[in-house]
């Protein structure tokens, strides 16, 4: 595992994390997900990159977020995963939401894309 593509994979994760921040989650996540791409949620949901992206449409933005304890796992030269603690901060009094979370990224001609997704609901 290369810094230069941990850093490539942290640099699109944050990038997510921003658009959610911005209400602009569906646009990101619309052009960067396979078109056969699945988030798997700490509620147990499976959605599709369509169900995604009309989820984030409607979704209220996170107001802040925080990445650390960053992993990133070669698969091979094509596929890594970057695995971290993600914590997201929205508006009012509800306490952040804290995960292990799990991007699985597939280089294509057109740069990396996520091909899965997944979160787990740590202990708050």
């Amino acid at each position: 595992m290369t810094d230069e593509l941990r850093n490539r994979l942290l640099e699109l994760e944050r990038s997510g994390w921003e658009s959610l921040c911005n209400a602009t989650g569906s646009d990101f996540y619309g052009a960067i997900m396979l078109p056969d791409a699945v988030m798997v949620l700490a509620n147990g949901m499976v959605m599709d990159r369509d169900t995604v992206v009309a989820a984030l449409s409607e979704s209220p933005p996170w107001r802040a977020y925080d990445i650390s304890d960053v992993r990133c796992i070669a698969i091979d030269a094509d596929n890594a995963a970057l695995v971290y603690t993600g914590t997201g901060y929205r508006d009012g009094p509800e306490p952040a939401f804290v995960g292990a979370m799990s991007s699985v990224y597939h280089r294509t001609e057109a740069g990396w894309k996520l091909a899965l997704y997944q979160q787990t609901q740590l202990p708050g």
